[in-house]
C-alpha cells in the first residue's frame, strides 16, 4: 500500500486512511472543562480569569498518564482558574489545534487575559507534569486586581469613586493569596479589592478589626461597613459580596466591536487555514514515533509566549512567561526479553526498578488509574535526581506482554492481573524487595526509592534460575 513512499509519508497517508476518532478523554462529569474551536473564544478567549489547556489526541499513552494528574489540578484550581481540555484527533479542532502551534502531545498552554478583550496572553507550559506543579504555576498567573495599601493610602483610596462598592482585606501576610485574587477578578469592575497588613494599627483600628483576616465590605456612599463572619471560602465570601454587586458572568460580558470583530474572525480563520497543514504534518510524524515503539512525544519547547490564534501581539503590559522546570520523561520500557535481560536481569546488572503493568496492546488502551499514578510518580524522582545531577538507579516499565515479564511475576508471586506491582532488583548481588505502601503518590514512592538507595529495608533472595547465568556479548543498542 505505502511501497515507493517515505516513512514521513506513508504515516501521512495511514493517519489520512484511520477513521476519525471524536471519542474524548474527559467525561462531561469530569472537573476538567472540554473546550473545542467553535467555543474557545467565549470561554477561554474572552474570559477574565487565567486558563490553562491541555491539547490532546486520545489515542495518546502520556496523554492518558497525564490524565489522573491534570483532574486532581482542576479539581484544586475550581473557583480560582479554568482547567480546559481539547480533543485534537477531534477533525473539527485540527486547523484550530495547528494554529495554537501544537505539534505534540499532550501540549499545555497557560491563557492570561490582558486589557484587551479577546487577546489574551498564551505561554508553553512546560513544568512537571504533576497536579502540584500544574496547580502552582497557574495560580502564579491569576491576574491580581487588589490593591495593597496601608495607613498613608487609606483615605485617598477611599476617596476614589466614594459611591463604588469596595472591599478590604485585613491580613497578616505580605502576599496576596489566590482566593482574594480570584474573588477581584470575579467582581471586576463592581467591587475594588484591597489589603492591608496588621501593621497598618490606624486602619486596624478605623474599622474595629481584632483578628487576622478579617474582610470589611464598605458598600459605597454613606452607608456603613459590613464585616464578613463566615469561613474564608470562596463559595461564601462570593454569596456575602453578592448582597452589594453580583460577579461578572463568566466569561465575561466585554465584546469587541463588530466592525473589529468581523475582521479578526477573518484574520483568524486564515490563519487556522494556513496551520492546518503544519498540524497535520505534525500528526503524521507523531504516529510515526508511536508506530516505531518510541517512549515519549516530541513537544515544542519554546520560551516564547505563543501568540493567540487571534492575530496581535500581546500587550506590553502582559506577565512574563511561568518560569517553570523541564518536564519529566516518561519511563522507558522493556518490550523484549533481551532488553530485560541485559537491563535487570544480568549477572552483572545492578540494581533497577521496574514497574509491572499490563500490556499496551495498541493506541487505545488505558492504562488502569494506579499504573498510571506509579509510573508518573517514578518518572518524576527520576527527574528530581537528573536536575540535581544525582546517581540513581534506572526505572523502567515492564509490560506483561513481555515474553519474560510472566517468568519474573511467577518467580516473584507477583499477580499476573494485577493493576501494577513496583519491585527493585539486584542481578549482580541477587537480591529483590517488593513495593508495599499504600498508594502510589510521589511522596511514598520517593521514600520507598530513597530506602533502597541508602541500603535500609529488608531485601528478599532473588529465585534461582531469574538472573542470566551466562554474560551477553556487549552491545551498544540503546533501550
Amino acid at each position: 500500500m505505502f511501497a515507493g513512499l517515505s516513512w514521513t509519508a506513508a504515516a501521512a497517508a495511514l493517519l489520512l486512511a484511520l477513521p476519525a476518532s471524536a471519542d474524548s478523554l474527559y467525561t462531561k462529569s469530569s472537573p476538567v472543562l472540554r473546550v473545542d474551536a467553535k467555543n474557545y473564544d467565549q470561554l477561554i478567549a474572552r474570559s477574565n480569569h487565567t486558563s490553562i489547556i491541555e491539547f490532546y489526541a486520545p489515542w495518546c499513552g502520556h496523554c492518558q498518564n497525564l490524565k489522573p494528574a491534570y483532574e486532581k489540578a482542576a479539581r484544586n484550581l475550581q473557583g480560582l482558574a479554568k482547567v480546559a481540555a481539547v480533543n485534537c484527533d477531534d477533525e473539527s479542532n485540527q486547523a484550530f489545534c495547528g494554529s495554537m502551534g501544537i505539534q505534540g502531545f499532550p501540549s499545555l498552554k497557560i491563557v492570561v487575559p490582558s486589557k484587551k478583550a479577546g487577546r489574551p496572553s498564551v505561554e508553553d507550559y512546560m513544568g512537571a507534569r504533576s497536579a502540584k506543579a500544574i496547580v502552582d504555576a497557574v495560580v502564579d498567573r491569576i491576574p491580581n486586581h487588589v490593591k495593597r495599601i496601608g495607613d498613608k493610602s487609606l483615605d485617598s483610596w477611599l476617596k476614589e469613586g466614594n459611591s463604588s462598592a469596595k472591599a478590604i482585606l485585613f491580613t497578616e501576610k505580605g502576599t496576596t493569596s489566590a482566593l482574594i485574587r480570584a474573588l477581584a477578578v470575579d467582581f471586576l469592575g463592581n467591587i475594588n479589592f484591597a489589603q492591608i497588613r496588621n501593621k497598618g494599627k490606624g486602619a486596624v483600628s478605623t474599622f474595629g478589626v481584632s483578628s487576622f483576616p478579617t474582610l470589611v465590605l464598605l458598600p459605597g456612599g454613606e452607608q456603613d461597613a459590613i464585616v464578613y463572619n463566615g469561613e474564608m471560602k470562596k463559595g461564601p465570601i462570593t454569596e456575602f459580596l453578592s448582597q452589594i454587586a453580583q460577579p461578572n458572568p463568566d466569561p465575561a460580558p466585554k465584546k469587541a466591536k463588530a466592525s473589529n470583530k468581523a475582521k479578526d474572525e477573518s484574520k483568524a480563520k486564515k490563519k487556522a487555514s494556513e496551520d492546518s497543514a503544519a498540524y497535520s504534518s505534525a500528526s503524521a510524524s507523531h504516529l510515526a514515533d508511536e508506530v516505531a515503539g518510541a517512549t515519549s512525544i516530541t513537544l515544542e519547547e519554546s520560551s516564547v509566549p505563543t501568540e493567540s490564534p487571534e492575530p496581535g501581539a500581546a500587550p506590553s503590559d502582559a506577565p512574563k512567561p511561568v518560569d517553570v522546570p523541564d518536564a519529566p520523561e516518561p519511563l522507558p520500557t522493556l518490550e523484549t526479553s533481551e532488553q530485560l535481560r541485559k537491563a535487570c536481569l544480568g549477572p552483572k546488572t545492578g540494581t533497577c526498578i521496574l514497574a509491572l503493568v499490563p500490556a499496551v496492546k495498541d493506541s487505545e488502551t488505558v492504562l488502569p488509574e494506579a499504573a498510571t499514578v506509579a509510573l508518573g510518580s517514578l518518572s518524576e524522582v527520576a527527574h528530581k535526581h537528573k536536575q540535581r545531577h544525582g546517581h540513581l538507579f534506572p526505572f523502567y516499565a515492564l509490560p506483561v506482554d513481555n515474553a519474560d515479564a510472566v517468568r519474573v511475576r511467577d518467580a516473584l508471586s507477583v499477580n499476573t492481573d494485577s493493576d501494577v506491582e513496583l519491585i527493585a532488583l539486584n542481578g549482580r548481588r541477587s537480591w529483590f524487595r517488593r513495593y508495599v505502601g499504600e498508594g502510589y503518590g510521589h511522596e511514598e514512592v520517593e521514600k520507598w526509592v530513597d530506602a533502597i538507595r541508602l541500603g535500609e529495608g529488608k531485601k528478599e533472595k532473588l529465585p534461582e534460575g531469574l538472573v542470566e547465568t551466562e554474560e551477553q556479548p556487549e552491545t551498544h543498542d540503546e533501550l
